[in-house]
């Protein structure tokens, strides 16, 4: 119980700072800010434009015809690789090999607890806040109905492969060294430019997902990992 008091008092603690500085966004740059006009610009560097004109909102799918550039196709897989189905099914099976490699219950169950936090602080501050997708975007895919902010898939990403850096740490496991930094930082960081690069949030979104993701990692590595 004081375990679960604990996280619980944390986790609204964090909502309470994710809906306050989504609204102010929200606010201060309203629902097309500025920093669109950065992803705008990439993706037309590539040959992507919203179907309906740059100044329509790119409410459908879009539709391209010709060979797909390696960015697209890249993006592709790491956005759909960080899809909810998929996440689950990933922290799902960490959570077995973690039990069969170190029979330890409390590190076994770390990247199931930690996307629990993290979707639980995330559910709760998207609905706070309500922000559109960004516009006037080039967006392969239709988007989920939550709020853009902050990003799910970033967060997620974030959350469970800096769980599995921790535990690697705590587990003396060989080449920690070299997996730690891109399990923290390398596969989460592509995971995040993947959902810009395809119109599903904007640059804050996924910064705003990358530290929920970060503090939620934090939090499960200092109730269920470290020794």
């Amino acid at each position: 119980m004081p375990l679960l008091r604990a996280v619980v008092i944390q986790g609204l603690g964090a909502i309470a700072v994710l809906a306050a500085a989504g609204r102010g966004m929200r606010l201060l740059g309203g629902d097309d800010p500025y920093e669109d006009r950065a992803v705008r610009a990439l993706q037309d560097r590539f040959g992507h434009r919203p179907g309906d004109g740059d100044t329509a909102v790119a409410t459908e799918p879009a539709n391209p015809t010709g060979p797909r550039e390696p960015i697209d196709r890249v993006t592709e897989a790491l956005s759909w690789c960080s899809g909810v189905p998929q996440t689950i099914a990933n922290a799902a099976i960490w959570c077995g090999v973690t039990w069969l490699l170190t029979r330890d219950r409390r590190s076994a169950v770390a990247p199931a607890a930690v996307l629990a936090l993290e979707t639980s602080c995330f559910l709760a501050s998207a609905a706070l806040v309500g922000r559109p997708r960004p516009q006037s975007v080039w967006r392969p895919e239709h988007p989920h109905a939550t709020s853009s902010f902050p990003s799910g898939h970033t967060a997620g990403a974030f959350a469970l492969y800096g769980t599995l850096a921790d535990l690697l740490d705590r587990h003396g496991a060989r080449g920690a060294r070299l997996l730690g930094p891109l399990l923290r930082y390398g596969i989460p960081g592509a995971i995040a430019f993947s959902r810009v690069y395809r119109g599903q949030h904007h640059i804050s979104d996924t910064v705003a997902g990358a530290m929920l993701g970060r503090w939620s990692a934090a939090v499960t590595r200092r109730e269920l990992i470290s020794p």
